[in-house]
Parts: structure tokens; C-alpha cells; sequence
């Protein structure tokens, strides 16, 4: 029988100046925000400022799990309404001919408890953020605001450099690996430009899961999205190619992906506080906890546009104390997601809400 490490408060360990360190990360991040604001007239998200569809769908927690994985909003076989969107990682709306991370966010709704975030206590929403690589590079706050020092410094880069930067970094994760080196950083900066639909979404970071800890991810299911997966990307319109093969597909079919969570049996092969390290599937296999449908619709109505990246937040601390996120990398998180949302809305004169029901979505 396999044993599954039991949460504690234990399994989080501070960082020396870790307080320090997020608050010059949160100011640096500040700085981007405001330098891309006055380069658009406009406030994006920090990170993954560009949307390429926005769906609303259903969140089905299977029937018969076993005890470990009846957890948090997992413990009863129910379905959820959702919001689900698909964006690219870079904190600017860079050119889709630009290989770069992709992610999958979404909110559950409907989700009763009190959640972690004092001003979002009574809400009734629980988000998931996911994105298709299955750790953080930059895996604890020391390395996270190198990282961040890195970008403010590229945030004026052009289009060209940005596309000359992931070139060399496929080449150089392709000489790395054959010397037997593995650099996570080299390896995300090395993705391919391939269709987003097919990818398999990983929360990259632990959480709590009930009694248990946790990765999460959501793979693809349906026939027609396993046929995207892998398939290479020719970019006609730079500005809008993945958005445009989005909604195209959602025009014509609907998508089915499995969540699957994977849970914690060795603390030292699997930790906590490094969210660049793997956690291998041989101590622990993603296990299926719930399916996601998307039907047909239009995925990209300007109407939903707006309201998904003018209102809408997604948070991965907007969550039950069930799921709350753990680890330095999530602890950065905490901060700097409230920050870049409270700019996103002061700057667009939006107002920051939560949907309360599936309706809130425009059609």
C-alpha cells in the first residue's frame, strides 16, 4: 500500500530574508507593470497578459475515488460550473510566432467554505493556474527574484530579440542534454510553438490536498484535442494565430481534459519549498480525480474579452484552506498577485468581483 505524506504545518520552511526578498520582487514587478501600462495605455497581467480564448464548461468530480483522493472540493462526486482560460505566459502581448509557456487557468464556482484570503472569505470560487511545463524554473524566492531581475531588465527587448532568445535556448537545452545537463530555466525558455489544446497543464508548484500534498494537472481527453497535441504551429497573423486556432476549434467541437492530481510520498525526492524539481511519476503517478468539458461556443466574443481580462481574476490563493498553496514560489505568489491585480483594475477602472454564477460570463 502506498504511504502518502500527511500535511502539516511542517512541510513549509521560510527562507533567510524571504520577506525581503518578495517585497523587491512585488516592487520590481511593480515597474514592469507600470512600464508595459504606458507603452499600451493600457494594464495587462503581470503574467500571462495575452488571452487566447475564454470558455465556460463543467468541472465533474468522479465517482468512486479512492479515501486519498476524496479531498477539499474532491470529496464528493458533483459537478461545477467553470470558467476556463487559455493564455500565453509573458507578462506583454508579445507575437504569437514567439514560442513561449502556455496556461491554463480556471475557476470553479459554487465552491462553498471559507477561503484563505480575508477579503475573499465568503466567496463562492476556487481557482486552479496551470501551465504546461511541469515546474517553476526559478524554484524558491532567492531564485525567483534573479529571475525577475533578468526580466525587468529584457521588458524593453524587441520582438526579434525575444524570438532570437528562444531559438538559442532550444539549441542550448539540446547541447546541455547531450553533456548531461539539466537546466531547468534553459528547458522552459526551449519550448516548441506548438497548439495550446494538446498541451498538459501542471500546476507546477505543491498544494495542499485535503490531509495530503500535491501537483495537479490536466491532460488532454478528448479525441480531438489529443490530435493536437505536439502539432507545430505555422503563424500567419502574429498578433492573433493562437486565438484565431482557439476559436476556430471551439466553433466546431467541444473538449474533454482529465484532472489528475499527484501526490506526495517522499519529501526529499519530492519537496516542497523547490518547485523546480520534477516529482517523479515512479514514486507517484498522476491519479484521475475529475473531468473538465468544454462545449462548443464562441470562445473570444468581445464581450467575454473584456470581461476576462479587464474583471476577471484568477489567484491560486483563491482557494479553500483544503488546497492552499505551498512553498516559497506560492508564498511570492500571495503578494504579488494582489498587487498586479489591484493595479490591472485601478488602472482600467474596473471594478475587482468574483462571479457568482455562470451567467456573470458573457456569452
Amino acid at each position: 500500500m502506498t504511504h502518502y505524506i500527511r500535511y502539516t504545518d511542517s512541510v513549509e520552511v521560510r527562507q533567510a530574508d524571504e520577506d525581503a526578498l518578495i517585497q523587491k520582487i512585488v516592487a520590481s514587478m511593480g515597474r514592469v507593470n507600470r512600464a508595459h501600462f504606458e507603452r499600451h495605455r493600457h494594464a495587462h497581467r503581470d503574467a500571462h497578459a495575452k488571452s487566447h480564448g475564454v470558455l465556460v464548461g463543467t468541472l465533474t468530480v468522479l465517482d468512486g475515488l479512492p479515501e486519498h483522493l476524496r479531498q477539499g472540493v474532491f470529496a464528493e462526486p458533483r459537478s461545477y460550473p467553470i470558467v476556463v482560460r487559455f493564455s500565453s505566459a509573458p507578462g506583454d502581448l508579445q507575437s504569437d510566432r514567439i514560442a513561449t509557456q502556455r496556461g491554463m487557468a480556471i475557476k470553479m464556482l459554487g465552491v462553498e467554505g471559507a477561503k484563505v484570503l480575508p477579503e475573499h472569505r465568503d466567496e463562492k470560487t476556487q481557482d486552479w493556474l496551470l501551465v504546461n511545463h511541469p515546474v517553476i524554473p526559478f524554484g524558491d524566492v532567492a531564485s525567483y527574484w534573479r529571475v525577475q531581475q533578468f526580466a525587468e531588465s529584457r521588458g524593453s527587448s524587441s520582438e526579434l530579440s525575444k524570438q532570437l532568445t528562444s531559438t538559442l535556448a532550444r539549441g542550448a537545452h539540446k547541447v546541455l542534454g547531450l553533456a548531461g545537463v539539466h537546466n531547468e530555466t534553459v528547458k522552459a525558455l526551449a519550448v516548441r510553438n506548438t497548439h495550446p489544446l494538446g498541451e498538459t497543464f501542471h500546476s507546477m508548484a505543491a498544494l495542499r490536498f485535503g490531509d495530503y500534498l500535491a501537483k495537479l494537472s490536466a491532460a488532454p481527453l478528448s479525441p480531438e484535442l489529443r490530435l493536437l497535441t505536439g502539432r507545430e504551429l505555422d503563424i500567419d497573423d502574429p498578433s492573433s494565430g493562437v486565438r484565431d486556432l482557439v476559436t476556430a476549434f471551439f466553433d466546431s467541437h467541444p473538449a474533454e481534459y482529465e484532472l489528475r492530481a499527484q501526490l506526495c510520498t517522499d519529501l526529499a525526492r519530492m519537496p516542497v519549498e523547490d518547485a523546480s524539481v520534477e516529482w517523479p511519476e515512479s514514486l507517484s503517478p498522476h491519479q484521475p480525480i475529475a473531468r473538465i468539458s468544454l462545449p462548443r461556443q464562441d470562445a473570444y466574443s468581445p464581450a467575454r474579452r473584456v470581461y476576462a481580462d479587464d474583471v476577471l481574476s484568477f489567484n491560486p490563493w483563491h482557494c479553500l484552506e483544503a488546497h492552499r498553496p505551498l512553498g516559497s514560489i506560492m508564498r511570492v505568489r500571495r503578494t504579488a498577485y494582489e498587487a498586479s491585480s489591484r493595479f490591472r483594475h485601478e488602472m482600467n477602472v474596473r471594478p475587482r468581483v468574483e462571479p457568482r454564477d455562470i451567467s456573470d460570463i458573457p456569452a
